[in-house]
């Protein structure tokens, strides 16, 4: 077994195709068929059942992921530390955000990160509070940014750092019904179409919690996995929402009214138990900024 042969068993995993995963692992499908059947026979196990359509995992392929993308990241790690002993931060530094998080500049921080470390190669992307704090767990994802209402922190078993502390505002169009009011209830909102992230995540349940806490029933007409979609909605006067108050303030042509007994979201920055020395200089960083 070599890091060659786990590598293209996640491609093809990942991509569910072997045409894909030899694409992506820059290499040809034969060859790329060749290693996984002789990892396949050293572990005893088959991974894949191919299907003239599709690739999916067996049992022992789901079971052979998490193992191996912490052997991969083990590695990374190695060589990170290897290279920052010679004087020089480089490697990949993999970074989650939230699409809500505007409590604190993370591409502005990644901007003065860049200029003091130039050889380090940063990934970011955007993604939901669960799959975040997933891949941290996992780790595929060095830091992450996630937010969470009270009610979840006990569950947060990653270090972490909360970074802000913030209630949660109605956001309307300028031409609602609600637009003029100065404040408005649970109550009332419930009374009015409404978007909502997804059933099931993390900034669902606050909202679903913060209803149900007010002995209020709700209907939420448009469900959505990103902010531009709520905001695009809203600003469409097709419905009502509900977000974090830093974020009602960058969304200048809509209205935000304050909730009474407002549910409330904190942010928190977490990471991996074990740091690559991106990681750690990024997370260092980043706390002289804050």
């Amino acid at each position: 077994m070599n890091l060659k042969q786990i590598r293209f068993a996640l491609a093809v995993a990942q991509e569910q195709n072997f045409t894909r995963a030899a694409q992506r692992c820059h290499t040809v499908q034969s060859a790329l068929s060749h290693q996984i059947a002789k990892l396949e026979e050293e572990l005893g196990s088959t991974l894949f059942e191919r299907t003239s359509r599709q690739v999916n995992l067996t049992a022992a392929g789901r079971a052979f992921l998490a193992p191996a993308e912490q052997l991969l990241a083990a590695h990374s790690h190695l060589i990170d530390t290897m290279e920052a002993l010679k004087g020089e931060v480089t490697g990949t530094l993999t970074v989650g955000i939230i699409s809500t998080l505007n409590a604190i500049d993370v591409i502005g921080q990644m901007a003065k990160f860049t200029q003091r470390y130039p050889l380090v190669n940063i990934r970011m992307y955007v993604g939901m509070t669960e799959k975040l704090l997933e891949d941290v767990q996992q780790l595929r994802t060095d830091v992450a940014f996630v937010g969470i209402w009270p009610g979840d922190k006990a569950t947060l078993r990653l270090p972490h750092r909360q970074l802000a502390d913030e209630p949660l505002v109605a956001l309307v169009s300028p031409s609602h019904a609600y637009a003029l009011r100065p404040t408005i209830t649970l109550s009332e909102l419930a009374q009015v179409p409404l978007v909502d992230f997804y059933a099931g995540a993390g900034a669902r349940r606050q909202t679903d919690n913060a209803f149900g806490e007010a002995g209020v029933t709700r209907h939420v007409s448009f469900e959505i996995d990103h902010i531009e979609w709520l905001e695009s909605i809203v600003r469409r006067s097709l419905a009502a929402g509900i977000v974090p108050l830093s974020r009602a303030r960058h969304a200048d042509d809509l209205v935000s009214i304050p909730i009474e007994n407002a549910p409330r979201r904190q942010v928190f920055c977490v990471w991996q138990p074990s740091l690559s020395a991106a990681a750690e200089r990024f997370l260092a960083f980043a706390q002289e900024d804050e």
